[in-house]
């Protein structure tokens, strides 16, 4: 079973909240470093080199992406403000993965001009390019195996994806580019979201190596970079264990045997795009009770809002609380645990079981280091929260300051006002 203990002391907490108020989100550097180099250990048998590119999407600030470059990570960039922030960084050259869909020619062009891996999700999207940026001297193609493979709750049945090309379409889409004159292929899939069964990611790279050996056989291209996507889940619920990478590494190995190497596609890079199980664990939203409430339930409502941590609200997910302080103390009131948007799905949990809250405790929502504060919004004028990292040698760095109400206006133009356009 997950511990679910929150690592840090109230003190600690108070010494941050005092600087920055809450709410805010909290990283671990010493944790996401460590993680970061579990994964890279579990992979490091890999013969044509290992290497994952963190998913910005799950924590777009490039202080977490410079520490994660730090650990020989690159980044999975879907838009072009994620290519600038990673150019930004100092990641460049096919260190960057540029995966994305209903693609704008100006995001292609950023991609191809800081030479990314650009990976399409359509084979309609081959002209689309050609037409607009020109084909690149590398290309890889995003799989949708329909049928052949089942996805899970959060992304999706492959067959009602928006995402990839067909299995028919992959084998013509690879002839089309190497015709063009392409020199380097790489291969890609996406099939499941926030998975906790290992041995799924294992049957995605049998998936994924068979469909390269019937490429290289039935089309002449040699694939060599395998994507084998991101999705790895974490344990959000006490009861649910994290995914064992090595248990998945060793699986894939024994498969790169049996597939890669009679094939002659050895030495190949296996890689990954992983994001929410690098830092998810390690951030959380700290908050503060701010109001208690009785009517017929009791309520205990906080200084965030689903404007800070939208998951509960959109999935139903679940999420951790400790109260930092009172960890020994009998978990014996029950609340609904509330923001103030106006809006009845505004909870972070519904009849949890906590120790007595009083106004002003703070309060640390777990695992929200990967899209949480990436999913905020300002419904409602909610200002967006600050982002903090708590350093290797215990001090803490604010990385995001809050906005405030003349960001939240910046972009606004106001009747009878004179603004430069």
């Amino acid at each position: 079973m997950s511990d679910k203990t929150f690592p840090f002391s109230r003190e600690k907490l108070e010494e941050i909240a005092a600087e920055i108020p809450t709410p805010f989100h909290l990283y671990d550097e010493k944790a996401i470093r460590e993680t970061a180099r579990s994964m890279n250990k579990a992979f490091d048998w890999v013969p044509g080199g290992f290497k994952n590119y963190f998913a910005v999407k799950a924590c777009p600030n490039p202080s977490i992406m410079q520490l994660l470059k730090e650990e020989g990570f690159g980044s999975d960039c879907s838009s072009l403000p994620e290519l600038e922030m990673t150019d930004r960084v100092g990641i460049c050259g096919e260190d960057i993965m540029f995966s994305s869909n209903d693609t704008p020619a100006e995001e292609y062009q950023r991609a191809k001009d800081l030479c990314a891996i650009i990976n399409l999700d359509d084979i309609t999207h081959i002209d689309y390019l050609e037409q607009h940026v020109g084909i690149p001297d590398t290309i890889c193609f995003r799989y949708n195996p329909g049928d052949r493979r089942t996805g899970n709750a959060i992304i999706g049945e492959p067959t009602e994806a928006k995402y990839g090309l067909t299995h028919e379409q992959i084998f013509e889409a690879y002839r089309i580019m190497k015709e063009k004159g392409v020199k380097k292929f790489a291969l890609h899939t996406m099939v499941a979201s926030n998975e906790l069964n290992p041995d799924y990611f294992i049957e995605t790279a049998r998936m994924l190596f068979q469909l390269a050996a019937d490429l290289q056989k039935e089309v002449g291209v040699r694939i060599e970079m395998i994507n084998l996507g991101g999705g790895v889940g974490i344990p959000y619920k006490p009861e649910e264990e994290p995914v064992d990478l090595e248990y998945v590494s060793r699986g894939v190995q024994k498969l790169y045997e049996e597939i890669i190497k009679p094939a002659g596609l050895d030495p190949m890079r296996i890689v990954m795009e992983c994001g929410r199980v690098i830092t998810g664990p390690h951030g959380y939203l700290i908050s503060r009770v701010r109001h208690l409430s009785q009517k017929y339930k009791s309520y205990a409502g906080l200084d965030a809002s689903m404007a800070n941590l939208m998951r509960p609200a959109v999935y139903g997910a679940y999420h951790h609380i400790s109260v930092p302080g009172k960890e020994d103390q009998p978990h014996d009131h029950v609340y609904d645990v509330t923001g103030s948007l106006c809006e009845n799905n505004d909870k972070f949990a519904v009849d949890r079981s906590l120790p007595k809250l009083e106004e002003g405790d703070l309060v640390a929502l777990h695992e929200a280091g990967a899209h949480g504060y990436a999913m905020g919004f300002n419904y409602n004028g909610k200002l967006r929260s600050a982002e903090v990292l708590l350093q290797d040698d215990g001090s803490f760095r604010l990385i995001r300051r809050a906005e405030t109400i003349d960001d939240y206006f910046a972009t606004l133009r106001f009747p009878g006002a004179s603004v430069p356009l």
